[in-house]
């Protein structure tokens, strides 16, 4: 099939790029490179085309006979911030608005969307009186006792994580993960227009070789092992016990592949799946293992805390492995061990 993927020099972009090629569909990629991501001096890979899919006339141009767009491009990171807001919203929400214009012109009509799992904010919990509910807000109070895990909404007593579903509620947290909403809503509306299908994967926390080691958009993975590399121990914030998912980004390609193979088949709409290895890990446990493979000093668990961040989420692969038959291959011990070694992408 014919292939428009946008974000193509990306971090888990060009792992798509490369993927898709091998299974044997025709690729066009296409990148705005930002600097914030890329530097100012770097230029397109080879076999992508710099280029602003907020430029409808490009879109007009580039979809044409195209059967699947595989949509990576976005403004990643937090977005802590509330001025922050614009720049998320010109980027994410505004190029995908303009793409999917562009598609219901040219009447294509199959998109695979990357999403993320920050469209949860927080995970979902068990409570032994109340059952499955959302967390309560973290009070600061008990942050400066060191008392990180949420409570009850409702009863106000202890909770438990639980590996959250599909199903899950919107929650957004930051800038990034209400541009990462509205773009899956932008999709919803897009099918509905124009009886499209679409596929949105929520990766959960992507790392591996490439990944990018000194921009706003590095991940804590990429953050303690350049540490490590310069004889400095890991700085792990709360007590180390948050829980999440590590997805190695070659399994996230395989993913994207399998959505590509699989769009035309869906039903019409948004299907969405969360991408992730199906192994909880904590952020001390990955401290803990990079600090090993490298020989390194010993991760600080240093008790500081943003009162913006997420306690646990992680989520469940089976939605996944039901509609795209997808599994990872790569477990976070086995790809942990291998990114202490692996090339990472510098500005």
């Amino acid at each position: 099939m014919k292939v428009l993927l946008t974000g193509a020099a990306g971090f888990i972009g060009r792992h798509i790029h490369e993927a898709a090629t091998a299974a044997g569909h025709e690729v066009t990629g296409v990148d705005l490179m930002l600097p914030q991501a890329h530097g100012t001096t770097a230029e397109a890979p080879a076999g992508v085309m710099h280029g602003d899919i907020r430029d409808p006339h490009l879109l007009d141009e580039l979809l044409a006979d195209v059967d699947v767009v595989c949509h990576q491009a976005a403004t990643v990171g937090n977005g802590v911030d509330a001025q922050d807001l614009p720049g998320y919203a010109a980027h994410n929400d505004l190029g995908t608005a303009t793409l999917l214009a562009a598609m219901a012109r040219t009447q294509t009509t199959r998109l695979v969307l990357a999403s993320s799992m920050v469209v949860y904010g927080e995970g979902r919990y068990t409570c032994p009186v109340d059952g499955d509910v959302p967390p309560a807000p973290r009070e600061d109070r008990r942050l400066r006792l060191g008392r990180f895990d949420p409570l009850c909404p409702r009863c106000g007593g202890e909770v438990e994580p639980h590996l959250i579903g599909e199903e899950s509620p919107f929650a957004p947290r930051t800038a990034y993960a209400a541009s990462k909403i509205a773009q899956e809503n932008y999709a919803a509306a897009w099918c509905t227009l124009e009886s499209g299908r679409a596929i949105a994967l929520r990766y959960h926390n992507a790392y591996g070789p490439g990944m990018p080691a000194d921009t706003p958009y590095s991940g804590v993975a990429a953050i303690f092992r350049s540490a490590l590399e310069h004889g400095e121990p890991p700085q792990v914030f709360e007590d180390g016990n948050q829980l999440r998912d590590f997805v190695h980004v070659t399994d996230l390609a395989r993913a994207n592949v399998a959505a590509i193979d699989a769009v035309g088949d869906h039903p019409l709409g948004v299907s969405a799946y969360n991408i992730c290895s199906g192994q909880t890990y904590t952020i001390g446990d990955m401290a803990r293992r990079l600090a090993t493979v490298m020989n390194g000093p010993a991760p600080v668990i240093n008790g500081r805390y943003r009162s913006f961040d997420v306690r646990h989420v992680a989520a469940s692969p089976q939605a996944a492995a039901d509609g795209l038959g997808f599994e990872a291959r790569i477990g976070p011990d086995e790809g942990i061990a291998e990114l202490a070694t692996a090339p990472l992408r510098h500005r």
